[in-house]
């Protein structure tokens, strides 16, 4: 059988998938898919690009984004900011929560004292605050540890709880994807937001189906009259799903079926830039590797973790892998960040020879055994990047032992400090450097949720807390450039690209807005009539 009948035998078998998991879909209902599910239903659990914007269609922030990325008022409808270290919020009124409690300042209150718990993953939006004083039942004053320059920034991903459905359903407890009873915790299973839309069912790894709330105090235009996103990690069977109409948007669309999906009548592929940045972490911190008892870990070294990175081909992987998409980096965040420096967004050039030189330096002549584990179905072409760089290490002596896995197995065993050397991408939550250098790079302070490196540097901690309560943006910049430039002399991570965003939207939608953190909000969407 040829390479051309194979595929088109995988295709048709995809097809014949999709038809049997997908019912048609009608004109008001909203029905799209992506490679990974959510990782849970709790607003305050779990930091997660795809979990985050489902949040967002049932839960609301204080502050929320419009599709570029700018701010608006959310459950605030303004601010004021009287000292560098007090804001005022004036809560809008009227507002209900899906199960009818009426929102107030006991609400926000409440949230923040849930969501500032360890064991969340979004304690980071409210971490310069000291506390949250109630001066009625619509204003409150958010009173900061010190002037913190992105507050507003930051508060976008806090998402507002009601205190009573709290207090009444023992729902304090915030149990992260992986943790023991985390499939069952009430928080993870249960929704009781402000948002647009309300939960009608949920079955992990299946789907998550939402209905409009019809006491919304926004206005409703999308048009939809019931959503269902469905994970599905085969690319074949996402392409497959999208050409029978059986789902109105996928992404990400796999590179290589992007020309033939844009020449096809009734849909249209979409295209942009995203703020998520793809990179190899390392562990810079324990003593022997995870599998080799009693081997020194060479990641300790940053004349090794250099190697590395001087090993691999980002040219030849943008080319082949990529198929030219995707912009390489030589920093954790881009362009559209705050606290992006041009001159330190420059790559190390791939030169094997230097690799191994340096190797050899290092006290590794002969190279030495390692394992790299990978997602392989959350990034585009994750363990496809991850494939190519085995056989790029080995040519200066690294043999490296790849562990591609499921996205949601893949979190909680990063998080629990099961790898040493790892892909992850990351979006900047508040699009500030404040945000990669707490979650990624330090770790005093609560910080490092996602520093799974344990990578640690006096210096880059000492510029991290000057950075959160700089208020001139001028400074600001010179301090982003001082951390910059210790990061890309330690070699923590290995920057790989800035991941393009790519979506399959048939022509029932009227109107998709992509944005820049790539992932599908609801209120975003509008169906044709």
């Amino acid at each position: 059988m040829t390479k051309r009948s194979t595929r088109a035998a995988l295709l048709a078998a995809a097809a014949a998938f999709a038809i049997g998991a997908f019912a048609p879909a009608q004109a008001t209902q909203f029905r799209y898919g992506s490679a990974n599910d959510i990782l849970g239903l709790d607003p305050h659990a779990n930091n997660h690009g795809v979990t985050n914007a489902m949040k967002s269609n049932m839960y609301e922030p204080l502050v929320r984004r419009r599709f570029d990325g700018s701010l608006e008022p959310g459950l605030a409808v303004r601010w004021e900011n009287p000292t560098p270290t007090t804001w005022r919020f004036h809560l809008r009124r009227n507002v209900k929560f899906h199960g009818g409690e009426p929102f107030g300042a006991d609400d926000v209150i409440a949230s923040f004292e849930r969501v500032r718990q360890a064991s969340s993953d979004m304690n980071y939006t409210v971490v310069s605050v000291e506390r949250i004083e109630k001066v009625d039942d619509n204003t409150v004053t958010i009173v900061t540890k010190g002037p913190n320059p992105v507050l507003l920034q930051d508060l976008t991903l806090f998402f507002i709880m009601n205190k009573s459905w709290i207090d009444k359903n023992n729902a304090m407890t915030i149990v992260r994807t992986g943790q023991p009873g985390a499939n069952t915790n009430f928080g993870n299973v249960n929704v009781n937001g402000t948002g647009p839309f309300r939960l009608v069912e949920r079955v992990a790894d299946e789907r998550t189906v939402l209905e409009p709330n019809a006491g919304w105090w926004g206005e409703a235009t999308h048009g939809i009259t019931r959503a269902t996103w469905r994970p599905v990690s085969n690319a074949a069977t996402r392409v497959a799903a999208l050409l029978s109409r059986e789902l109105d948007l996928i992404y990400p669309v796999p590179l290589q079926d992007v020309q033939r999906l844009q020449g096809q009548s009734g849909m249209k592929v979409m295209q942009g830039a995203t703020v998520r940045t793809t990179y190899f972490g390392m562990d810079t911190s324990r003593e022997e590797v995870l599998d080799q008892p009693g081997v020194k870990n060479p990641l300790r070294d940053a004349r090794v973790r250099k190697a590395i990175y001087q090993a691999i081909d980002m040219a030849a992987i943008r080319r082949v892998v990529m198929r030219g998409f995707g912009q390489p980096s030589g920093l954790i965040i881009g362009q559209a960040v705050q606290g992006w420096d041009k001159d330190a967004n420059v790559r190390l050039p791939f030169d094997p020879e230097a690799s191994k030189k340096l190797l050899a330096e290092a006290g590794y002549p002969n190279g030495f055994t390692f394992t790299l584990h990978c997602p392989n179905n959350r990034y585009i072409n994750d363990e496809a990047i991850c494939t190519a760089i085995v056989p790029m290490l080995a040519r200066v002596g690294i043999n490296i032992r790849l562990n591609a896995m499921n996205f949601s197995q893949f979190i909680p065993a990063g998080q629990n400090g099961q790898f040493q050397f790892y892909m992850l991408g990351w979006a900047p939550g508040n699009f500030d450097i404040s945000n990669p250098l707490r979650e990624l790079l330090t770790m005093t302070g609560g910080a490092g949720t996602f520093n799974w490196g344990r990578y640690q540097n006096p210096t880059v901690e000492s510029l991290r807390d000057r950075i959160a309560t700089e208020t001139n943006m001028e400074t600001r910049q010179i301090l982003a450039v001082q951390a910059w430039k210790q990061i890309v002399a330690d070699v923590p991570i290995i920057p790989i690209h800035q991941e393009p965003q790519i979506f399959g939207v048939l022509d029932t939608v009227g109107e998709f807005n992509m944005r820049a953190n790539e992932d599908v909000e609801l209120r975003f969407v509008k169906m044709k009539k």
